[in-house]
């Protein structure tokens, strides 16, 4: 079979980007030189890889300086209302090649870095993951940055800058092992730290109700120093900020305490401070109610709430002296977005600042915050709900506590006004949940205390108002709104696959990159002989290049033919690996069975991170290895049937997986997957999805027709008409004799003949106690995988024809329009080399 051409031999022939000017590459060269000569020291004459990857970097992103000044400076000179985009995660992974992007360099890097004798992929793979977050909901964050910067909004992230992100996934003997991931250990060439806007946090201390009013004393406090990353927006010389807050002891912290001399002591001490920012927790979908992760909430809270308003009283380029001291307008001039619950302290805490240290009056106060803050909810599973002891913020944030049980009495009041003698709607409706334990309900907080609450696909919204909060939705029903996520095609189309970007250009131009529904122009040519065979040949392309790496990474050999079956994500239960593992034993039941009757050979790759603490998700990691230790060395099955797991799977591998991607599985229970955007990408690329009506994928059904997709299994309405049954699995069991076949496979330890135990844990939970109904959906999954169509590439493109209501460009129109009250701009900054007017 062909070599695969790599990513730059292609990039040789021609490409999107432009062909390179001679004089950018000589600039290019000579600058790369130059970081080159003063990264290596003095006793080091011979460079390593690490060194030319550095220099690189800081001649890129020496084309980034300029234009972020400008961006900054052009901003204060306009003062418009700035969007404020608050989340625990941001999930950024690489930044050299997407720098290169959205700047244009790219075919100029290629060409002075080849002219140099290297190679700008290999250059490009040095780089370590920026592993801010866990998954869906910090891969957002990081979309939306792309798109705000995009669409020449005045925005702002604001989050922690992590020294450990998401854990590096090794596996041991099939079964998931966690490393830290010391992503910093090398530098970041991409930060800027600013230890001149450094910030005082403060944590426990007493309350104290004066005649001057309430003050917040003997507190402990943690110094928030910023490092800030620049987001340059596509081609329009627009670079926006990320700034990620890290913790850093006072010099003189617990030092007054250590009177009797215990020095030595009392410095080792200072990493307690410091501790706040030093892991992010490996949580998806699940809250761990740890005093550390409450603190890290309101450190990240704390700090970006006075950094806003010091903008907000200045807002003049350079000027530290405030030229505002009225709040009237502060939500003309500041939208804060709280990406999750996990910034909700953000109400209490400008509540705080307004009326303790502005003397603003209270009502005032409270119509300020509301108008500023806005709520995304992600997920409707109540175990992942934030609930916090009042027993812990009692003692860690005291003044919060007794502001938040104003806000619920003043809500509780205007609730029983509009139903009196309602007690059970005060019960549920009330921010203090009532029992052994008494606990803050943070969601609630963010719905009584926002002016838009929205869910993340049309389906979640409605669930949001129809059960989650649906109390609320009777009281407010005007400030529910839906949000459909996107992706940003800069690097989930143009920066992953070029090949396929390529190929589009070439039939509607490259207009499409910011305005994705223009993919619609491509309806024309589904039938097109010529454009099946280039889309064809693209994916073909990927796949062998995909197939080359896992070869080289994982020594597996596999059938670049076959059929690629994708189903990467969190592992989780409500994910429903556990049905694909079904479907691959039930495959090779048959095969087994009926050796010589013809099968469409298939590799399924599995790929996700389990947390640490989530025994049932490592035990499913643990069973997928095990299904493909048996069935990859079975000389019957052959190359028609592989399985493997994809190790330590994260942003840069899902940039590799997903342009080699045939079909992509999505098969949540319905009701459980809030949007998901893992289903977006592999539809831009080129994949097929099955899955079920869930999320996003009713959207992207509705887009491109449902029969282009292959959707089975419950609808949320026959999900809730099961539970009101009561489900049960042993009917399913019984009734469906090659799902018990399966099942009794992985429970006798036919994939397990070392411990034949292993995975009881698991078959006792299909059995006697699946939330997610497994076994409910497991004859329609099986009937929908039978189909393989002639049409398929026909299929391909009508839905990467229909895929561009997914670009986070829209989404992001669709917030500044409705909820930030702000128009998108396609104003060009000149470039740092033309002259301001």
């Amino acid at each position: 079979m062909a070599k695969p051409l790599t990513d730059s031999e292609k990039r040789k022939q021609i490409s999107v980007r432009g062909l390179a000017g001679l004089g950018d590459v000589a600039e290019v060269r000579k600058s790369f030189n130059r970081h080159l000569h003063f990264t290596l020291v003095k006793d080091r004459n011979v460079a390593t890889p690490r060194d030319y990857f550095f220099a690189l970097a800081h001649t890129v992103r020496d084309h980034l300086v300029g234009r972020w000044i400008r961006t900054q400076q052009h901003y204060y000179e306009r003062d418009p209302k700035r969007i404020y985009y608050l989340s625990l995660e941001f999930y950024m992974g690489r930044t050299l090649q997407n720098t290169m992007v959205n700047l244009g360099l790219q075919n100029a890097c290629d060409e002075a870095i080849y002219q140099l004798g290297l190679d700008l992929e290999e250059l490009e793979e040095i780089e370590e993951d920026a592993g801010l977050g866990n998954g869906g909901l910090g891969r957002l964050a990081a979309c939306f940055l792309d798109s705000m910067a995009t669409l020449g909004l005045a925005a702002y992230g604001y989050g922690i800058r992590y020294e450990f992100g998401i854990f590096n996934q090794k596996i041991v003997n099939g079964w998931q092992v966690e490393e830290a991931d010391d992503w910093l250990r090398y530098g970041n060439p991409w930060e800027k730290a600013r230890p001149e806007y450094m910030l005082p946090v403060h944590f426990y201390g007493r309350v104290e109700h004066t005649p001057d009013g309430v003050k917040w004393l003997d507190t402990q406090v943690v110094l928030a120093m910023p490092y800030d990353t620049p987001v340059p927006g596509y081609k329009n010389n627009t670079v926006n900020t990320m700034r990620l807050w890290s913790a850093k002891a006072p010099n003189d912290f617990k030092l007054q305490d250590f009177n009797v001399g215990d020095y030595i002591e009392a410095v080792l001490d200072r990493n307690l401070a410091e501790n706040i920012s030093r892991v992010l927790y490996p949580n998806d979908n699940f809250f761990e109610g740890k005093e550390l992760r409450l603190k890290q909430e309101y450190f990240v809270v704390a700090a970006t709430l006075q950094d806003i308003i010091r903008r907000f009283k200045s807002s003049k380029f350079g000027c530290r002296d405030p030229v505002r001291t009225c709040f009237e307008t502060f939500p003309d001039k500041v939208a804060i977005q709280l990406n999750d619950t996990h910034p909700a302290l953000s109400i209490p805490e400008l509540m705080r600042i307004l009326v303790d240290v502005e003397k603003v009056d209270w009502d005032k106060a409270w119509e300020i915050t509301k108008k500023t803050c806005a709520y995304t909810n992600h997920t409707v599973l109540p175990e992942a709900l934030e609930r916090w002891p009042v027993s812990m913020f009692e003692k860690l944030l005291p003044r919060h506590l007794e502001i938040i049980y104003a806000i619920n009495q003043r809500h509780l009041d205007h609730v029983a006004a509009l139903f009196p003698g309602d007690v059970d709607r005060l019960r549920r409706m009330s921010v203090i949940e009532e029992g052994d334990c008494k606990r803050i309900n943070m969601a609630h907080l963010c719905v009584i205390g926002s002016h838009a609450v929205n869910g993340v696909a049309r389906i979640h919204s409605e669930i949001v108002k129809q059960s989650v909060f649906k109390d609320f939705y009777e009281l407010e029903p005007e400030k529910f709104q839906n949000k459909t996520n996107g992706i940003t095609p800069r690097r989930w189309l143009l920066l992953c696959n070029p090949g396929l970007a390529d190929t589009i250009v070439e039939k509607i131009g490259e207009e499409f990159l910011t305005d994705l529904s223009q993919l619609k122009k491509l309806l024309p040519l589904v039938s097109d002989e010529v454009f099946i065979r280039d889309v064809a040949k693209v994916k073909q392309e990927n796949k062998l290049k995909f197939s080359a790496f896992l070869e080289k990474e994982y020594k597996v050999k596999i059938n670049p033919s076959s059929m690629f079956d994708v189903h990467v994500k969190r592992i989780h239960e409500y994910k429903r690996q556990l049905l694909n593992c079904l479907h691959v034993v039930t495959l090779y039941n048959r095969i087994k069975r009926d050796p010589a009757k013809a099968f469409v050979p298939r590799t399924v790759m599995i790929g996700g991170k389990a947390a640490p603490g989530y025994h049932m998700a490592k035990l499913i990691i643990k069973l997928v290895t095990s299904i493909g230790d048996v069935v990859n060395h079975d000389p019957v099955v052959g190359d028609r049937l592989k399985v493997i797991f994809l190790e330590n799977y994260r942003v840069s591998l899902a940039e590799k997986v997903i342009p080699a991607a045939d079909l992509s599985q999505q098969i949540s229970t319905a009701g459980t997957e809030a949007s998901g955007t893992g289903n977006m990408k592999f539809m831009l690329n080129g994949a097929l999805t099955i899955g079920t009506m869930d999320g996003a994928n009713v959207e992207m059904a509705e887009e491109a027709g449902a029969e282009n997709l292959f959707i089975f299994g419950l609808r949320v309405e026959d999900v809730e008409a099961l539970d009101r049954k009561g489900y049960n699995a042993r009917e399913y069991y019984d009734h469906l004799p090659e799902l018990k076949q399966a099942v009794d496979q992985i429970s006798s330890g036919f994939f397990s003949p070392k411990e034949p135990d292993c995975f009881k844990d698991i078959v006792n939970m299909l059995m006697h106690h699946d939330r997610f109904k497994v076994f409910a959906d497991y004859e329609a999954y099986m009937q929908c995988q039978a189909q393989n169509p002639k049409e398929w590439t026909k299929k391909v493109i009508r839905n990467i024809a229909c895929s561009g209501k997914f670009s986070s460009d829209r989404t992001i129109t669709e917030y500044a329009r409705e909820i930030w009250g702000v128009e998108p701009s396609d104003l060009q900054i000149p470039p740092p080399n033309i002259p301001r007017d």
